[in-house]
């Protein structure tokens, strides 16, 4: 039988995930993982070039028939760390954000929140390789993923985009959820949910075989208190109020979601 094709971003807080699919020997048996970072992902997956990815959000729209298939994600309840603005001014005083290229969600979030929240609007310059060295005087720029946490004590101003997405909506955030474009066993997906579930119960385990990314961080806080991993009713409701505002700005029809 073919490996199922499958794509997981290759950040810090996907480690637990990808720790139970390893450990799982008839998950591991039946695909064929790789690692990209977040906008990677998403381009595999729309394409056809992976089966089921770890995908950020915002590409579920340009899918043909998106599938949610995994109880579980990349949320968080509040304050993230790893997805944030960063500021030498106040937001009020910044004339442009450059935006990161790893993932196209924590773009759309911003947009959004810029929007709905903050009502300023500050040119938005999609961002290059090195463009964190830009950010100065009245350029903020949004980082995500490892690179955030290297940087968070660097500047005056970081705004946590999870920590303001609850003030606005009093709700969580999912960032990226397991979707595929068509349909998959049902048994490989039993067995493939049991296997994440598996990684996340080995998190204590897990925090002695990784490296901090930064010194003095607190692996087991990032990944109990900061990522919240279960997909459930409040990120549900979360998501599709995320994508209903996609859609309101793009002047389109919100997808559709189908959980399996």
């Amino acid at each position: 039988m073919r490996k199922l094709k499958v794509a997981a971003v290759s950040y810090l807080n996907t480690k637990p995930l990808l720790y139970g699919l390893l450990r799982n020997k008839k998950v591991a048996a039946q695909i064929d993982l790789q690692l990209h970072i977040p906008s990677e992902c998403a381009r595999r997956l729309k394409s056809g070039e992976v089966d089921l990815a770890l995908t950020p959000v915002a590409i579920i729209p340009e899918l043909n028939t998106p599938r949610i298939v995994s109880d579980y994600c990349i949320g968080t309840l509040g304050a993230v760390r790893t997805v944030c603005l960063f500021s030498e001014y106040p937001l009020e005083k910044v004339s442009r954000i450059l935006l990161d290229y790893h993932s196209r969600t924590s773009v759309e979030l911003v947009k959004i929140l810029l929007r709905e929240y903050w009502h300023i609007t500050p040119e938005l310059v999609p961002a290059y390789s090195g463009f964190e060295v830009d950010i100065q005087r009245g350029t903020a720029g949004l980082i995500i993923g490892d690179r955030a946490i290297e940087l968070e004590n660097q500047f005056p101003y970081v705004y946590d985009l999870g920590e303001v997405w609850l003030a606005h909506t009093g709700l969580p955030f999912v960032f990226a959820a397991w979707v595929s474009d068509k349909a998959l066993p049902a048994d490989f997906l039993r067995e493939f949910n049991a296997a994440l579930k598996d990684g996340l119960q080995q998190i204590p385990d897990l925090e002695y075989l990784l490296v901090p990314p930064v010194e003095g961080f607190d692996l087991h806080a990032y990944f109990t208190e900061h990522i919240s991993y279960e997909l459930d009713d409040a990120k549900r409701q979360a998501l599709q109020l995320f994508l209903q505002a996609m859609s309101c700005h793009a002047q389109v029809a919100a997808p559709a979601l189908q959980f399996v």
